[in-house]
């Protein structure tokens, strides 16, 4: 979306521009006017101009004294200065600056709309030059580690695909330096619960300080390090080499580890003063296991001999301890992807998690009470906490809600969920219409009463608080018209019924609908009314039995 604003002392020239100029259908172009320098300045002030069509000669704020205010807020604004005098100084000062055009007024409107369209295409390519990229290059690895992060924080939990294809899709794109056709191996680190630092801020740098040294020394590996949701240090790591050396592969890549860890433990007591324990997972994981390996890995950590610190473990999982992996996966955890989509107001993104959870639960034989109770309460919790936040209890039944006691059987029980997160993605619907439909009233209303001031989108956002692209949008959303049409609409009936009504003159009747020009309403009466003023009032007379 690209945003134009015409700026003209002389309201015939600004609404013809705006006429002309929309009448083109530049698809994604919204156009605003303002009639003085200072309603260009509010425009400004309140929401993002690309492209300022200007007369550069103007009472009160001048095209010159509003060029440095954009140059200040907006700099990749472009200008374009319309004049219709001989005296090039302020035009010569103009164009000395970055992004600025100038026209003659006299040109013709053939020249402003291809100086228009020009300009409107050097905004688009402007994304696309030598200086973005190498600012996008510069920036490459930080991104890249916090896309990986979020990323594989994202797989840990079990919500993203571990399909080969979509992970080779995946990896390309965030140029990630492992083989989703290969397993992997897991090692776990964890900083010394006596860190200095008990802040999260601190708690992170020492982290990723940790993760450098590491880093440093995966260097010839295959190997992506993150710090996960706990802020403990995760690595996937894969041999080099062909898949065919795999059955010796890593088991050498196992004993490298466990020689470098202890090094690396090492290096974080002398170089950053905190110790550090480390547990190698020697067992070579498929991607599919990749959530419950994770916590698999993270429960036999916690199972270590002594106090855990300074150490490193090499553990091994065997596969009928990976035959558990439902319970694993219907871990409290889970839940939290849940939440954020409720409180996001995602109610197919949210039904279809809480499908896949309670379809993998309920379709799995061996799975035990217990984990379905704990499944229960804790999605029961996650709606009740809502309930609470958004003051909803006193309006539906919470009853049966923290009883799973009460419900006949275990799809029983998770239909009556799923039936209550519906009923509060209705209720919000409900209530999001409706405070829309009573703002749109309040508009209208407003409209209606002050039809004779400045209706600007400026000002009508500014009185409702919103941002004045948001209130377009909102309002055509609601009344399926734009409200520039429905403020027209709004001073037609009006000057309609003046018309007839009372004996005021032509001109006295377009004060009283915001038209200060006799010839500017005139103008805009008979493009909305199909005759000017006098002969609609005249025809509407004798029209009258």
């Amino acid at each position: 979306m690209r945003r134009l604003l015409i700026v003209d002392d002389e309201a015939i020239i600004t609404d013809g521009l705006a006429e002309i100029l929309g009448g083109l259908g530049l698809e994604g172009l919204e156009i605003c006017t303002a009639y003085s320098g200072s309603e260009a300045l509010e425009w400004l002030n309140s929401t993002r101009i690309d492209v300022v069509l200007s007369d550069i000669r103007m009472p009160e704020l001048d095209g010159l004294e509003l060029l440095e205010m954009i140059r200040r807020d907006w700099p990749r604004c472009r200008v374009i200065f319309l004049t219709g005098y001989n005296d090039f100084d302020p035009v010569y000062q103009a164009i000395q600056t970055w992004g600025v055009r100038y026209l003659l007024k006299t040109e013709g409107y053939a020249k402003l709309i291809a100086a228009v369209e020009e300009t409107l295409h050097e905004l688009d390519e402007g994304l696309r030059t030598d200086t973005l990229l190498q600012q996008a290059r510069e920036q490459r690895t930080t991104l890249e580690f916090l896309a990986h992060g979020e990323y594989f924080r994202h797989l840990l939990m079990g919500t993203g695909s571990l399909k080969t294809s979509d992970l080779l899709e995946d990896f390309d794109k965030l140029h990630v330096p492992l083989d989703p056709a290969r397993p992997y191996l897991l090692v776990l680190g964890s900083l010394a619960h006596g860190c200095a630092t008990t802040s999260y801020a601190g708690r992170q740098e020492a982290a990723l300080a940790a993760k450098l040294l590491a880093d440093d020394s995966f260097q010839d590996k295959q190997s992506v390090g993150i710090i996960d949701r706990y802020g403990d240090l995760l690595w996937l790591i894969q041999p080099l080499g062909s898949m065919e050396d795999d059955a010796t592969a890593y088991d050498s890549l196992t004993r490298f580890l466990e020689g470098t860890l202890e090094w690396i433990q090492a290096a974080c007591v002398s170089k950053l003063g905190m110790e550090a324990t480390f547990t190698i997972c020697r067992t070579p994981f498929s991607w599919e296991a990749l959530p419950h390996a994770y916590e698999r890995l993270r429960q036999l950590q916690h199972l270590r001999v002594g106090d855990g610190s300074s150490m490193v473990t090499t553990v091994q999982v065997e596969p009928l301890e990976l035959g558990g992996m439902m319970r694993d996966g219907l871990r409290t955890e889970r839940i939290e992807p849940l939440a954020g989509l409720l409180e996001a107001g995602r109610s197919e993104a949210f039904m279809a998690t809480f499908r896949e959870l309670s379809d993998m639960l309920l379709g799995e034989p061996s799975v035990d009470s217990m984990q379905v109770t704990e499944l229960y309460y804790s999605v029961a919790l996650m709606l009740l906490a809502y309930m609470n936040r958004r003051q909803l209890t006193g309006r539906m039944s919470t009853t049966e809600l923290m009883r799973f006691d009460a419900h006949g059987s275990w799809q029983e029980a998770f239909t009556y969920l799923a039936d209550t997160a519906e009923q509060l993605f209705a209720l919000r619907r409900n209530g999001e219409k409706k405070r829309a439909e009573s703002v749109i009233e309040r508009i209208c209303s407003y409209v209606e009463q002050h039809l004779a001031e400045e209706l600007s989108m400026v000002r009508l956002a500014s009185e409702f608080h919103f941002n004045p692209a948001y209130l377009s949008r909102l309002f055509k959303q609601g009344r399926g018209q734009n409200l520039s049409d429905y403020i027209e609409e709004a001073r037609i009936r009006q000057a309609k019924a003046l018309l007839v009504a009372e004996e005021l003159r032509v001109h006295e009747v377009g004060q009283r609908v915001g038209y200060e020009s006799p010839h500017s309403f005139t103008r805009f009466f008979k493009k909305g009314a199909g005759m000017t003023p006098q002969e609609y009032r005249e025809f509407a007379r004798t029209s009258v039995p």
